[in-house]
């Protein structure tokens, strides 16, 4: 049942679920209701305002659902900080409270392992995967070599970006932070969107620090089923839902539509399908 709903400003909608026992904030766009929807998921220590820029442009092609995962944003806390595997959990969680049968998932950051974690739990769940950004794996290893790669991205995002970011992370708290942060490090993101059971999209940013060197992409590339696609969109760095959302959501709505994916010249970065000779 959904509590507090309030309508918002350009077809949108908030309230809060019931999910496990606890309060849930999530919003919900006005949109075509024959598609499949489409949930946007966000990354560690931030909450689901910075999927907004992005989700406002699809609501097009279907309802969009932006949650605050648990513990995050204005979202109930667990007993603890919940880890990739419980997030994942939590995710199908708030499906079932939404009585969603399927959906298209949209991550970015952990968002990414988060999504792959039901992708590979419950693949019926999900219609298709957009994994932006996936972090973790050996090129964010060690810690240390990770907050600093965090530390780069800071400088290289709109700086608008820290009225949404500054709040989330302070009241997420810096231990959680980086508890998570160090578990998000040790996940292979890049590897198992190699088994997806999934049609998946991967999108990249050609100015991420904390993306992989450009041969460790290729060879994922290479090594990628039929139904998983690699875009770059060049220009960008880490938090491309909030800084590329146009470009992003152009990518996004082409491969939806089964459909080749071509630049959007109102919009900054240039996206390219990372192709190989199989």
């Amino acid at each position: 049942m959904i509590r507090g709903m309030r309508t918002i400003p350009s077809g949108w909608h908030e309230g809060h679920l019931d999910v496990a026992g606890r309060s849930l904030f999530y919003r919900w766009s006005d949109g075509p209701t024959d598609a499949v929807p489409i949930v946007h998921v966000h990354g560690f220590g931030i909450s689901g305002s910075y999927m907004m820029p992005t989700a406002r442009l699809l609501t097009g092609h279907s309802v969009n659902i932006v949650p605050d995962l648990p513990g995050y944003g204005r979202s109930q806390n667990r007993d603890h900080t919940l880890d990739i595997p419980e997030l994942g959990e939590a995710l199908i969680a708030v499906l079932d409270a939404l009585s969603l049968d399927r959906a298209v998932l949209v991550g970015n950051s952990m968002g990414c392992p988060i999504l792959l974690e039901v992708a590979h739990a419950a693949p019926e769940r999900v219609e298709r995967l957009v994994l932006v950004s996936p972090a973790g794996g050996v090129q964010n290893q060690p810690l240390g070599r990770a907050v600093v790669q965090l530390a780069r991205d800071s400088t290289r995002e709109p700086p608008r970006m820290a009225s949404v970011a500054v709040p989330d992370y302070l009241r997420f708290g810096p231990i959680n932070a980086l508890r998570l942060f160090h578990q998000l490090t040790r996940y292979p993101s890049l590897e198992r969107l190699l088994h997806t059971p999934v049609p998946s999209l991967a999108v990249l940013g050609s100015r991420d620090p904390l993306l992989p060197p450009p041969q460790r992409v290729l060879e994922v590339a290479r090594l990628a089923p039929e139904h998983v696609t690699l875009v770059l969109i060049r220009g960008a760095a880490h938090a491309i839902n909030f800084s590329h959302p146009g470009e992003l959501s152009n990518v996004i709505s082409a491969w939806l539509a089964d459909e080749p994916v071509l630049d959007d010249p109102d919009q900054p970065g240039e996206p390219s399908v990372i192709t190989i000779t199989r």
